[in-house]
């Protein structure tokens, strides 16, 4: 059975679905791969929704043969697929080993996908954890601000489906990104820049502290 991967998507998140699309818990699946390290956990003791996994090149062509994908597709869209380290063996060894990593020291912040979203790609409603930007994390068809995978905490989205200034904000975030670039500035700093203004305001909101310094400086 085929089970093609999501772009930007974790490579454990693609184990999690080949399994569950076999009828097998994840932990069974892993059972093919000798492991280096245990599962990252919160202090809770819950396991990470945004481990990651490391595999070797025998690795990788298991992994290849249980979704049923060519290794250069995989390559393409799991951030994590080439990457590779000093504790896992030499390319000759063999032995299909891999290694666990928390997601956002691998490729970057990690977050939780759209169920409703992979349901329409693979056609089934399973979580998924990829990669993604923070400015890039509501899906405006379905209305869902997707949330970090880093948190330990059993929420994958917030609904903002009555919030349609949320989804436009979205829509318009890729003429923000052109107007960064013309004027020299990175998208990043300048994305990291307003959401610091607006958690500034959160802030304020919540504590009641700076109310009218805050209406004077949104009146400015």
């Amino acid at each position: 059975m085929r089970t093609a991967p999501l772009q930007g998507e974790t490579t454990s998140s693609l184990i999690c679905r080949i399994a569950s699309r076999y009828g097998l818990e994840a932990k069974a699946l892993r059972s093919y791969w000798h492991w280096r390290n245990h599962q990252p956990k919160h202090e809770s003791g819950a396991t990470r929704a945004d481990a990651e996994v490391l595999l070797n090149a025998a690795g990788r062509q298991i992994l290849a043969g249980l979704c049923g994908i060519e290794e250069d597709v995989l390559a393409r869209a799991l951030p994590s697929w080439a990457r590779e380290e000093a504790t896992l063996p030499a390319e000759g060894d063999g032995v299909p080993t891999a290694v666990w990593r928390v997601g956002g020291v691998v490729a970057g912040p990690v977050a939780f996908g759209c169920r409703l979203c992979a349901a329409q790609r693979t056609g089934t409603a399973v979580q998924v954890v990829r990669y993604a930007p923070r400015w890039g994390r509501v899906c405006a068809r379905h209305g869902q601000w997707l949330l970090d995978a880093d948190a330990d905490q059993p929420h994958e989205h917030l609904d903002v489906r009555h919030l349609p200034e949320v989804i436009a904000a979205q829509w318009r975030w890729t003429g923000v990104v052109r107007r960064a670039v013309r004027a020299g500035a990175e998208p990043e700093r300048v994305f990291a820049l307003a959401h610091a203004i607006v958690a500034r305001w959160w802030d304020q909101a919540l504590t009641g502290s700076g109310r009218r310094s805050g209406r004077g400086a949104c009146t400015r």
